[in-house]
């Protein structure tokens, strides 16, 4: 059966519920769109952390080389890599036990969805944690 991303109420739910959001392939550059994704995600309220080996700090925020440098529960782990290099995104995911795995838009990998999901993670792929956001999240 093929992947199917959860229902608009369910992604409201987990954005609703987040804190904390890792941000794979965040860049340090104003004019890429991860930086301008993950800055109006801070804007709103949650804390970012940036996960980039290449990086040492972006929007205020020390950047770690990868998820399992974490110390602290990460509700969101919103992927910035292309489709093929997801897996080992996924597999890191799963060790530290975050809540969600969100490729943004363009990023799918059935395999790593998968095994995202039979670790107990929500998936969610190619949809802009942004948009979704701004689409399912009543202003206030």
């Amino acid at each position: 059966m093929a992947f199917s991303n959860p229902s608009n109420e369910k992604r409201r739910e987990l954005l609703q519920e987040a804190k904390t959001i890792a941000v794979v392939g965040l860049s340090n550059k104003p004019d890429r769109t991860s930086y301008m994704i993950a800055d109006a995600l801070q804007r709103v309220g949650y804390k970012i952390i940036p996960v980039n080996p290449t990086i040492d700090e972006v929007l205020g925020e020390k950047a770690v080389a990868s998820l399992t440098d974490i110390k602290e529960h990460v509700d969101i782990v919103n992927v910035f890599r292309r489709s093929e290099q997801v897996m080992p995104v996924a597999e890191e995911a799963v060790k530290i036990k975050a809540g969600t795995l969100w490729l943004q838009q363009g990023i799918y990998n059935e395999e790593a969805a998968k095994l995202a999901e039979e670790n107990g993670l929500n998936v969610v792929m190619d949809l802009c944690i942004k948009v979704d956001h701004a689409l399912l999240i009543p202003r206030k």
